[in-house]
């Protein structure tokens, strides 16, 4: 035989029931079933005594509703030979039920067993239409078998009165028996009493275990133990094996799929629970039982958390060594009914601090001041502490004990994420690791441990998206195309949720669909500034966050230290930055290693070529640069490289202006400050202290051209394209050819416009490529050289890319 247990939701609606009715029917074996009141009904009871006991009169349609709700299920639901005596002794206990509210509103009074009287009615009544619903279902009454006493004004069930009664009411078992769940009655004076909210799945399990049947079934309304809250982890998904000990673990923790106690009677019989949806019975479920299955791909099975927490916090040297704290702790608790869910005690004995509900603990924090009034006066025990508005999370896995690192993984990842851990408590057995958080960093965590942990089927980075000109919108169309791929091949999904540009920006939690972003953008009614994304950004306070600038804004590279405070990792191709004062260069590598994030902006130098990283390959392995020697402005390459007869200097500005390979200004460009920008960059990856006033620097363009407007510079530039022209028959006719070189030898740093002959590496460079040399220690008489595009959109853009993906390290 089996017991099947069905929840609220599977027995709160007529569709419902008529499930029920096919499931219990399908069965070949004999089965109790163990039923809950209709979905919301015992809250809804509870309500109407709450208006009774007020002497307010609402209550009456309080109860109208009620009463309405379960004859219309006996109309529409009952068989047509049960109808008239089903609806005979329902419509018997709604008028009891009636005449109680009556006399709780008459004499203004609602004791705890008047109350648990009521809330009886909610089982009573579910479980004789069920059984009127069921053909063949034969009904019993819990009261007669389960049996509670009282515990520290607790009701808690009487398993040796409860066991013999129980085996006698069933020694002979109909095929279907149904049974009313939660309800019972004392084993002494014989009142209705209850065993505690969820209690349905208790007594079906209590039945099973004394019946000895060979699985205990719970219908509700999900498909089994999820991962994690699926409200919160869109991509959580269904256990299909759990442990008892892990099942026990992850419903202390707020998994609300069955109440706790359900799992010790069956447990220690050794029958095993299977999770069932009524709405989905195709579903596989999850399964439990006390077969470990060892994964090695995921040490732990799910995330759990309960987001009511207050953590009150015993203090003070007067603990220390002695015997009994804990005991006098947990008594003085346990004697006004408060229940404990963590506990974290320092190993000096000198702190302990538990984790109870938020409506428990100023009553918690009263009678700890009580217990311990003589040691807080003796100035032995410091004033106990409650803090509010705070979450405890727990981790769950019997692998766990597996693997080594989990803690450290743990507390890493969240660090990283800047998620500060309050207090933490892992058993010796491994198999829960709880930490208590603040409140509204919930989310976060949750999602972050899921994607760390293999939970996920892929890792998730969240990126936001400043400045969507030639390379932002290449980016994002880059990335629109390698999306599925990255999520097929790599399990890592980049997840566009915020792009700003100049006027709107829009954010969204869920992911921006790239093949719209320009139309989101356009329709937002988000004015847009720098300070005002990144306080969305924040605001979010998303899991795995990115910030990626493809802007040349002085404004939006202020941003980054507050961003990198805050655990956001930055990736840039503005250059400003890294290339500001060193204080500030400093300042903000320091902030990303000090938080476990990234600042990264490889595409500063080269666009797409990897000159930082081989840089910093080569200082972290120990070798030393000597000497830089760069050609590392695409735009004044290719502007030399297509400057002749025919093409005079301001022309071939304007082409390289066209071909986007010019800063909106060119003169940043044709004064060589770009490039001054990139050697300070080089030279202080390199290991070098400089300023970009340590930088000399040789104008090749008059001085009065960098001064006035843009409009006026295009007006009078054509003035130099005589000379220019003169001067380049000259170099050409000397096989020469002009280069505009950054260099930095032995910290002494230059840019000029330089004459290169054939044998130079400089000299074959075409359209906007960007060589770099470099002479170290190890590359002394063959100095190394990167050699590549090192402009235009495409290529940074694609640069910035990489660098998001190195975060994930696929």
């Amino acid at each position: 035989m089996k017991v099947m247990k069905f929840g609220g939701t599977s027995v709160g609606s007529a569709g419902a029931m008529l499930k029920v009715k096919q499931v219990v029917e399908s069965c070949r074996e004999e089965v109790v079933v163990v039923v809950s009141a209709l979905g919301g009904i015992t809250d809804h009871l509870l309500k109407t005594a709450r208006l009774a006991s007020a002497a307010d009169p609402r209550y009456r349609e309080e109860l109208e509703k009620i009463v309405a709700r379960h004859r219309e299920l006996v109309r529409d639901v009952v068989l047509p030979e049960k109808k008239e005596e089903v609806g005979a002794r329902v419509g018997t206990m709604l008028d009891e039920l009636t005449n109680i509210f009556k006399g709780v509103f008459l004499i203004q009074d609602l004791s705890v067993k008047t109350t648990d009287t009521i809330v009886s009615y909610g089982e009573r009544l579910s479980s004789t239409i069920i059984s009127g619903v069921i053909e063949g279902a034969v009904l019993y009454d819990a009261r007669q078998f389960i049996k509670t006493r009282d515990y520290y004004n607790k009701h808690t069930v009487d398993f040796e009165s409860t066991d013999r009664l129980v085996a006698e009411t069933f020694a002979r078992l109909p095929r279907i028996a149904v049974v009313p769940g939660f309800i019972a009655s004392d084993a002494h004076s014989g009142d209705v009493t209850n065993i505690g909210r969820g209690g349905s799945d208790y007594t079906a399990s209590i039945i099973a275990s004394v019946l000895q049947a060979s699985i205990l079934e719970i219908w509700t309304d999900v498909d089994g133990f999820m991962t994690a809250d699926p409200r919160v982890i869109g991509n959580a998904y269904v256990i299909e094996r759990l442990t008892f000990v892990e099942a026990m673990e992850l419903c202390n923790f707020g998994a609300k799929v069955i109440y706790p106690p359900t799992i010790f009677p069956v447990y220690h019989k050794n029958i095993p629970i299977i999770i069932k949806n009524t709405f989905n019975p195709d579903s596989p479920g999850t399964f439990i039982s006390k077969e470990k299955v060892h994964d090695a791909s995921k040490a732990i099975k799910g995330i759990s958390s309960v987001d009511d927490t207050c953590l009150i916090t015993i203090r003070g040297l007067g603990m220390v060594g002695v015997i009994g704290v804990n005991y006098r702790i947990f008594k003085a608790l346990s004697k006004a009914g408060i229940s404990v869910f963590f506990v974290s005690q320092a190993a000096s004995e000198n702190t302990t601090s538990i984790g109870v509900r938020n409506d428990d603990a100023d009553l918690a924090v009263e009678v700890l001041n009580a217990e311990f009034r003589q040691e807080i006066v003796q100035g032995e025990i410091n004033n106990i502490k409650q803090e509010r508005n705070l979450a405890t999370v727990a981790i769950v896995g019997e692998n766990m004990k597996h693997t080594p690192g989990i803690a450290g993984k743990l507390f890493g990842t969240l660090g990283r994420n800047g998620i500060n851990v309050i207090a933490c408590a892992q058993g010796a057995s491994e198999t829960n690791i709880s930490f208590v958080i603040a409140v509204e960093s919930l989310r976060k965590a949750l999602n972050v441990i899921h994607d760390s942990f293999f939970l996920s089927d892929y890792q998730v980075l969240n990126i936001f998206v400043a400045g969507v000109g030639l390379v932002g919108r290449n980016l994002l169309d880059q990335i629109r195309q390698q999306q599925l791929k990255l999520q097929q091949d790599n399990s890592l999904q980049i997840r566009i949720v915020g792009i700003t540009n100049s006027r709107k920006y829009v954010v969204d939690r869920g992911g921006i669909d790239l093949s719209r972003w320009r139309q989101r953008l356009d329709e937002s009614e988000n004015d847009a500034s720098p300070e005002r994304f990144a306080d969305e950004i924040l605001k979010m306070n998303i899991f795995n966050s990115v910030f990626v600038d493809c802007t040349a804004s002085p404004d939006i590279a202020a941003l980054y230290k507050r961003l990198l405070d805050r655990n956001v990792s930055v990736v840039t191709a503005n250059k400003i930055a890294a290339s500001s004062e060193y204080e500030v260069y400093s300042q903000l590598k320091c902030t990303a290693r000090k938080r476990g994030v990234k600042f990264l902006f490889e595409t500063n130098v080269g666009a797409g070529l990897p000159i930082i990283n081989t840089i910093s390959d080569l200082i972290n392995s120990g070798d030393k640069i000597l000497k830089i020697e760069a050609v590392v402005s695409g735009t004044l390459n290719y502007i030399f490289n297509v400057m002749s007869e025919t093409v005079p200097m301001s022309r071939a500005i304007l082409m390289a202006k066209e071909a986007g390979y010019a800063e909106p200004d060119p003169r940043v460009d044709l004064s060589g400050t770009d490039v001054i920008r990139k050697l300070v960059i080089l030279s202080r990856e390199a290991g070098y202290r400089i300023e970009q006033s340590d930088v000399k620097k040789n104008l090749f363009i008059p001085e009065k051209y960098f001064e006035g407007s843009v409009e006026e510079f295009w007006r009078t530039i054509p003035e130099v394209d005589a000379d220019f022209e003169r001067r380049r028959r000259e170099v050409e006719a000397a096989g020469r050819r002009w280069r505009f070189i950054a260099t930095l030898d032995n910290g002494r740093a230059e840019v000029a416009l330089r004459e290169v002959d054939s044998l130079s590496p400089f000299y074959n460079l075409e359209g906007s490529n960007n060589v770099i040399s470099l002479t170290t220690e190890r590359y002394r008489e063959y100095p190394m050289q990167i050699k590549g595009y090192g402009a235009g959109a495409g290529v940074t853009a694609a640069g910035v890319f990489a660098d998001i993906i190195s975060i994930a390290n696929i």
